[in-house]
């Protein structure tokens, strides 16, 4: 007899949703993903794509490496030009409060798993999975979208599927899909993916959102309904360990990250030798995220110096809470990496460190054991 894979209702929207998941304003929710340490930048009103700015922008061939308008606090070619600057912020939605929000995944350190729920045909058995193969004694009667495929998937590796993960922020969007979302805890990039695409995808109607895009935040209103967080986790797990295992096999890993200590100020990189002692691990990241500093320094505008010194500082900020170095020892780190980057705005530079540290410190980040 043909194997049975019991396929349940894929309707999310028979999960109740949490009461926080209501509508909430724009620049509420786009200060508390700021606070989270998720860069945010403007979506178009009602719609689930970036916001439109200059016509310079939207012209062939201009790339965001180059346009002075991201510079300029503008909000041109979408997830490039997040931030965490609450200045920025409180400008962007307090003037266009019809804005969404979305969040840039790579900065953020996200991967959000979107399943789609489009009932449709599904695809010949070698596309459901890809590089997986469905013997015909599977029965597949009843598969019609990507809760089911999910599932699947989650079975062959003996793992609940992670559309049942309660440990997790999960948030059911308008078509009835839903955001599956984790966090990033090593220095791999993840890449994204179109769960309907011939070359790398995790699963079919199962897109990936990773370094390169962007998902919209929880509570975000658009013309077809609200992006609703369900019962559960109010944030992020760590990415499964047999879920990175799939998507590595799947292609969606870029280059890893390495921290390069040769960016990094001299004076930088012999505080972060002194603070680090002999812990591997704090050395590692703090010369991560000051290297993501230090590469402003290769040019003078477009490489989000405020963003990428916020964020540094967040991070910093969590490992003074969790008692890994002191405030003064993270002061001065970032005080040398953002004059080395930025000369001559220090005074700019004390606000972005002050908030980020304090923002950080709201969440502890504990390390492991020394080695």
């Amino acid at each position: 007899m043909p194997a049975e894979l019991p396929f349940p209702p894929s309707d999310s929207s028979q999960e109740p949703a949490r009461p926080i998941g209501a509508a909430r304003h724009p620049l509420t929710i786009a200060r508390w993903c700021a606070h989270q340490g998720w860069p945010v930048h403007p979506l178009a009103s009602g719609r689930k794509t970036p916001a439109a700015n200059c016509v310079a922008c939207r012209r062939s061939g201009h790339t965001a490496a180059e346009c002075a308008c991201l510079a300029a606090g503008l909000w041109c070619h979408g997830f490039h030009a997040a931030t965490l600057d609450l200045r920025r912020i409180d400008n962007w939605w307090g003037t266009h409060p019809e804005f969404g929000v979305g969040v840039a995944c790579g900065p953020a350190r996200l991967v959000v798993i979107d399943v789609d729920a489009h009932r449709a045909q599904p695809p010949a058995r070698d596309r459901l999975l890809p590089g997986i193969r469905i013997g015909g004694h599977v029965n597949l009667t009843g598969l019609r979208d990507g809760f089911h495929t999910l599932a699947v998937l989650a079975a062959l590796r003996n793992q609940p599927s992670p559309a049942d993960d309660v440990g997790t922020l999960r948030v059911r969007t308008p078509s009835g899909g839903l955001h599956i979302w984790y966090r990033v805890t090593d220095t791999r990039r993840w890449l994204c993916s179109v769960g309907s695409s011939t070359g790398r995808a995790l699963a079919w109607q199962v897109d990936v959102r990773a370094h390169g895009g962007y998902i919209i935040a929880p509570g975000t209103s658009t013309r077809t309904g609200v992006y609703t967080p369900l019962d559960g986790a109010a944030e992020p797990a760590p990415l499964p360990a047999w879920l990175s295992q799939e998507l590595e096999r799947t292609g969606h890993v870029g280059a890893v990250r390495q921290p390069t200590s040769r960016q990094v100020p001299p004076r930088a990189r012999q505080a972060v030798l002194a603070a680090g002692g002999g812990h591997r691990h704090l050395r590692g990241l703090l010369g991560s995220v000051l290297d993501d500093v230090a590469v402003c320094g290769r040019v003078s505008e477009g490489a989000g110096f405020s963003s990428r010194l916020n964020r540094a500082a967040y991070t910093i900020g969590g490992l003074v809470a969790g008692g890994s170095l002191s405030w003064n020892e993270a002061e001065q780190v970032l005080r040398d990496v953002a004059a080395a980057a930025r000369p001559g705005q220090e005074r700019r530079v004390e606000g972005i460190i002050r908030h980020g540290l304090s923002a950080g410190a709201r969440r502890p980040l504990y390390l492991g054991r020394r080695s």
